[in-house]
């Protein structure tokens, strides 16, 4: 898989995380997945559309679900994932993605959006079109999102 196409889910998931929550994060190891896996408890979907087709997951655990809706609403303390945190969240994905889109589209690849798919639960299998999906570990002080790239090529 191209890695200048990779680059831009990266860029838009660190700038968009300090942007809009306030939490930097490192990237971590980049590791490969084929056929399905375990997920985490709070994952966002969003697929892709035109010359590049596939999915992209952001998972990660309940708790940094909460801190990252907290820090987008000012600090209110998050104590369950009620229907104004899972929409705060799943417009998180939505603004990344729309960033990415962006990026990708500065490099003279043309794709669009799906909108965001929420899934929350514990033991999640993932299975995706693509035979394979790229891991990207964002690391914070408050947990990791994992950022999984599935592009059908």
């Amino acid at each position: 898989m191209n890695v200048e196409l990779i680059n831009p889910f990266i860029k838009a998931s660190k700038d968009i995380l300090q942007q809009m929550t306030n939490i930097p994060c490192e990237m971590g190891k980049i590791f490969m997945r084929e056929g399905s896996f375990n997920g985490s408890e709070v994952m966002i979907f969003i697929g892709l559309t035109g010359e590049l087709k596939g999915q992209v997951i952001l998972g990660m655990k309940e708790e940094m679900a909460k801190k990252i809706v907290s820090n987008m609403m000012g600090g209110m303390e998050i104590i369950a994932l009620d229907d104004i945190a899972k929409s705060a969240i799943s417009e998180l994905g939505n603004m990344i993605l729309g960033n990415a889109a962006t990026l990708i589209y500065n490099k003279g690849v043309t794709i669009d959006i799906t909108p965001p798919t929420l899934l929350i639960g514990e033991k999640l299998s993932v299975s995706t079109n693509s035979k394979q999906t790229i891991t990207v570990p964002l690391n914070t002080d408050y947990g990791i999102i994992e950022l999984d790239i599935a592009i059908k090529e």
